[in-house]
């Protein structure tokens, strides 16, 4: 028998292209936008590795033109859930019995296609489905997604060369094991390499995993699963199930041999699931880990010797890329009164520049947000905005005859506890509270206890005495913190994404933090030179 022990590759971040004029990625992106633009994908279930169709399906259309079908979406029932249990716990023994190197060179692989042969095949997915521009899509399906798959072999590979001490004699070793079950992965509609990374991540550990993707993203979760397939993913270790949330709760997190939930998305879902748990707990053979990366209300405070210019772009660019739709964006802000005039002057002027429609147009900044039931969320709040004594709202518009579009919307609050301040809306809209330069301390104290989550947050100022208390007084407002910049875009093994409070369990995806929850610790000790004795030397009598 041969002995192996091999040293991954040691990662580094893809490089994210321009799609400047005249580039070749742009070329082919945008032929690729074109060709399946002309497409109907019909978007089956895949259960150990056969596709499977149902009666019932949904439609998917552009959010930026909803008339425009872009794929049909084959719908999981009772019937086809259960299959998907089945498959994962049948693919389960020769999975995790697999040589962790042959793992990780499944994933790698597909990094490997993902990054270039279908790199602008699933960048143009995401653009179409998911409403992205070109450069969203390029730091999303393209790299994120390549970067977590190659970070998360090597953080794996990390985690089990961790060996105890040893004493003479004795041989300490720990075993990294899968957790018992299976594990369900319920990913959103907003980050393509979310999806990729939330059934990816179980599986490299030697789980088996259900994946319910969001209905709204399933044309470039599909694919993705597809390079899984491709770069030589076993049957039924990954099952692909859209569905209805209500149906994965009742026949996916009731089964007796759950082992965890990977879980991306809204504070109130992430509840209900761990209510549900809760309320089975008996009926588990195991604990089940519940893993959750949830909402934000990702704050700004600028202090007065902020450099303006640099806030500015960080309230736009944090606020209004991919139409505000990310757990990290900048929602709410608190500005001193002494630069206020001089930030809303050059904060509306650029707001102003912003181009907002199809993404096929790369001049667009933003595009349309993802479907008509978070068009009328959004708009709920702007509406009561506008009929409010607490608040003015300063610019932003919607439309949603062709496309779900609601422009880049400034709400000015004199309340700092307003609701806009508070509810995660997930939408373009900024609201700013005006704070006086001689309560600065009791603006901070709002910035800290004004929302119920903790997720990202970006402070500016020049002045390092500043900065300091700043980040102090903040140090349990956010997972994610910033000094100068905004507070969305964190890069896999740079910055480890997650938030406490109602933001989640901040297991850190992009780090080895996440992967450990997927793993069952043995410790084993050998004994080499045991005893042959009973008694101990204490017990001897003593010589008098």
């Amino acid at each position: 028998m041969s002995v192996r022990l091999y040293t991954v590759p040691k990662p580094i971040n893809e490089h994210v292209l321009s799609y400047a004029p005249g580039s070749n990625e742009r070329k082919r992106l945008k032929e690729e936008i074109e060709r399946q633009s002309k497409m109907v994908v019909e978007i089956p279930l895949i259960i150990a590795g056969k596709e499977i169709h149902t009666e019932k399906k949904i439609q998917l259309t552009k959010p930026h033109n909803h008339k425009h079908v872009i794929a049909n979406v084959s719908i999981a029932g009772e019937h086809e859930l259960k299959l998907s249990v089945e498959a994962a716990k049948q693919a389960k023994a020769d999975w995790s019995d697999m040589p962790f190197e042959h793992r990780a060179s499944i994933f790698l692989k597909a990094a490997e296609l993902i990054s270039t042969k279908y790199r602008a095949f699933l960048n143009a997915a995401t653009m179409l489905g998911q409403s992205k521009t070109s450069y969203q899509a390029e730091i999303d399906s393209a790299c994120e997604l390549a970067d977590f798959l190659r970070f998360n072999v090597y953080f794996a590979e990390s985690i089990y060369r961790e060996q105890p001490f040893n004493e003479q004699g004795i041989w300490n070793r720990t075993d990294f094991r899968p957790l018992e079950g299976f594990i369900v992965a319920i990913t959103p509609f907003n980050f393509t390499a979310i999806g990729g990374n939330l059934c990816s991540a179980p599986a490299l550990m030697g789980n088996t995993v259900v994946w319910k993707p969001s209905n709204t993203s399933s044309l470039s979760n599909y694919f993705i699963m597809k390079i899984f397939i491709e770069a030589g993913l076993p049957d039924g270790v990954i099952n692909f199930v859209p569905c209805e949330g209500s149906n994965a709760s009742k026949y996916l997190l009731t089964d007796t041999d759950l082992g965890g939930v990977h879980f991306t998305g809204s504070t109130g879902v992430f509840n209900t699931i761990w209510k549900n748990i809760g309320n089975n707990i008996e009926r588990y053979r195991s604990y089940p880990r519940l893993v959750g990366e949830l909402g934000g209300k990702n704050f700004v405070f600028a202090h007065s010797s902020t450099d303006i210019d640099t806030l500015v772009v960080a309230l736009v660019r944090g606020a209004f890329e991919y139409q505000g739709q990310k757990c990290s964006a900048a929602s709410r802000a608190y500005i001193p009164a002494s630069i206020w005039d001089e930030v809303k002057t050059k904060l509306l002027a650029e707001i102003e520049k912003i181009k907002i429609g199809e993404i096929e147009d790369f001049t667009n900044f933003m595009g349309a947000v993802i479907d008509e039931k978070a068009f009328d969320r959004i708009t709920s709040y702007i509406d009561e905005a506008r009929k409010s004594d607490d608040t003015e709202v300063l610019c932003g518009n919607y439309d949603k005859t062709t496309g779900w579009f609601i422009s880049p919307t400034v709400i000015l609050t004199k309340n700092p506890n307003y609701r806009t301040m508070k509810d995660e809306l997930f939408g373009p809209v900024l609201t700013i509270y005006i704070y006086e330069d001689k309560d600065f301390l009791d603006a901070l104290v709002y910035c800290n206890t004004g929302s119920n989550y903790a997720l990202t947050g970006a402070i500016f100022a020049k002045d390092r005495k500043v900065i300091t208390y700043m980040e102090k007084a903040l140090s349990s407002a956010a997972g994610n913190f910033y000094i100068n910049d905004k507070p969305t875009g964190a890069v896999v093994g740079q910055q480890p994404f997650g938030g406490s409070r109602s933001s989640g369990t901040n297991d850190k995806a992009g780090s080895a933090l996440n992967l450990y929850r997927w793993t069952c610790l043995r410790t084993i000790k050998e004994t080499f030179t045991a005893p042959t004795r009973v008694e101990y030397p204490f017990m001897s009598k003593e010589d008098i």
